[in-house]
């Protein structure tokens, strides 16, 4: 597995497609996600990675901001920027009661989500899918991205692809931030 990711080391995934590039999911930058686990910019530690990888699929503890008045929902996406694709991968997606303004280790779990935590459809599955870039690949930079939105997504983007629900999302965001953490396979 080293030799492919060596050979790939140059190939990621176009940013601009990333979902923070998207028109529609453009809003003022005003909620600041943070983490105990990890600073904006910093390895997260092994237990947030894959299973497969050796972690323990545990999806990182999460802090935001209040949202501003109005939002109706919260949308959190976590994508890898730098997987050897044409556009990066989404790893969880999740609508979140307006009311919480924290998530403790392991509430993106699809079989057990804590209260106010709805895990949708991702391009991996349903819940929270740690780091598992390619061995030798690089550093990944994994990106939180939650979005305050200003009306209900509704029960259709339970079943919705990533691309197809954030192409859906119609009015206006209120707020949004985000925090990237990395992630490597040596």
């Amino acid at each position: 597995m080293t030799l492919l990711g060596t050979l790939l080391k140059n190939r990621k995934a176009d940013e601009a497609h990333s979902a923070w590039h998207r028109p529609t999911l453009r809003a003022p930058e005003n909620l600041t996600l943070t983490s105990r686990d990890f600073t904006d910019g910093a390895p997260m530690p092994a237990r947030q990675a894959a299973r497969n990888t050796g972690g323990e699929d545990v999806s990182p503890h999460l802090t935001w901001t209040a949202p501003p008045a109005g939002t109706a929902q919260l949308l959190l996406v976590m994508e890898d920027l730098d997987v050897p694709l044409p556009r990066p991968i989404t790893h969880c997606v999740a609508l979140i009661d307006p009311s919480r303004t924290e998530l403790e280790p392991g509430a993106l779990d699809a079989r057990q989500p804590v209260p106010g935590v709805r895990p949708l459809r991702a391009s991996i599955g349903r819940g929270y899918h740690g780091p598992g870039p390619i061995k030798g690949h690089g550093p990944h930079r994994y990106v939180f991205q939650l979005y305050a939105l200003s009306a209900p997504l509704g029960d259709a983007a339970g079943g919705a692809r990533p691309g197809a629900l954030l192409s859906s999302i119609a009015a206006p965001l209120l707020g949004r931030g985000r925090l990237t953490g990395t992630y490597e396979r040596r």
